[in-house]
């Protein structure tokens, strides 16, 4: 896709290129989920000071293969070379020397891509002082990046999902302890599939078994009103920058993601929500609409970032 010789040579102190694979943006509204539950923690990942301006993140190898991530603060350029990407076009990402904030030696996200004529990608030889190089999640175990992976798959498939669900797989509202943001129904867990990742950073959902949660005192039934309740919370006290976060949808409605220790949230402002919790592995609890859900989703897409 092209050479960034600026940051190849804030990489390696010398004038090797640096063969670009790809890039993504650290914004508060839009940044790998591998990384936190927002955009400072996203930022500590990496080392980098969370300036609300944001940064692009380029990957790619140097002149032996070496994997590097070069953090520059042109944002426009690198969201350009990704709109560009994302239609199929040509785009050569150069960024300039001057706009690099720090080179880092791995990659944060998995790769199937690797540069042609180059050594197989693998880090770098560390030098006295340096940092661990980045490395994507381990995909073995079910954690938060998983659990926010998962997350993503859901907001990428929504319509997918939405279509497992039928009037049956809410529970009816004399069921105990209801979940629908506030006296409504709830479903039985895990039927619409369970939420896991093939590979760091691929937010692949596997299907999963279904298993009722009716339990008013403790399990993934109450697990999800207590998210609900944190997230309530929020509108009230307002998190780190990009721990709620809205994007288009269609018919004039919004997606919202919410994050928090342990959970993740995904909803549509006209529709119903999903629950992901690093306590319960791979299920994937759909929350009723109720009466009271529209409002906390208005209020939450009120108060978060959107993509420039």
């Amino acid at each position: 896709m092209g050479l960034a010789e600026g940051a190849a040579a804030a990489a390696d102190g010398a004038d090797d290129p640096l063969y670009v694979l790809t890039a993504v943006l650290l914004t508060p509204a839009q940044f790998p989920s591998v990384l936190g539950d927002d955009y400072p923690q996203a930022c500590r990942a990496l080392g980098l000071e969370p300036y609300a301006e944001g940064y692009g993140l380029v990957l790619g190898q140097d002149g032996e293969g070496a994997r590097w991530t070069v953090a520059v603060d042109d944002v426009s350029l690198v969201a350009v070379a990704i709109a560009a990407w994302d239609c199929g076009m040509e785009y050569d990402l150069s960024p300039g020397e001057d706009s690099v904030v720090a080179a880092l030696p791995g990659w944060p996200l998995s790769l199937a891509v690797s540069a042609p004529g180059l050594p197989a990608p693998h880090d770098p030889r560390p030098e006295p002082g340096d940092p661990s190089p980045l490395a994507p999640p381990d995909d073995s175990t079910w954690g938060p990046a998983q659990r926010r992976l998962g997350a993503d798959e859901i907001a990428l498939q929504w319509a997918a999902w939405r279509e497992r669900l039928g009037a049956d797989d809410f529970a009816p509202t004399d069921v105990p302890a209801p979940v629908d943001g506030s006296t409504g129904k709830a479903r039985a867990a895990g039927t619409a599939g369970a939420a896991g990742a093939e590979g760091p950073g691929a937010g692949t959902v596997r299907p999963g078994v279904g298993g009722a949660y009716g339990d008013g005192d403790g399990g993934p039934y109450a697990a999800v009103r207590r998210v609900l309740d944190e997230v309530r919370g929020y509108l009230e006290d307002p998190p780190p920058p990009g721990r709620i976060r809205s994007t288009f949808a269609p018919g004039g409605a919004r997606t919202l993601r919410a994050d928090g220790p342990g959970w993740s949230l995904i909803a549509r402002t006209d529709d119903i929500a999903f629950v992901l919790l690093d306590a319960y592995p791979g299920e994937v609890l759909p929350v009723g609409r109720g009466p009271r859900l529209p409002g906390l989703l208005a209020g939450l897409d009120a108060m978060a970032v959107r993509p420039g």
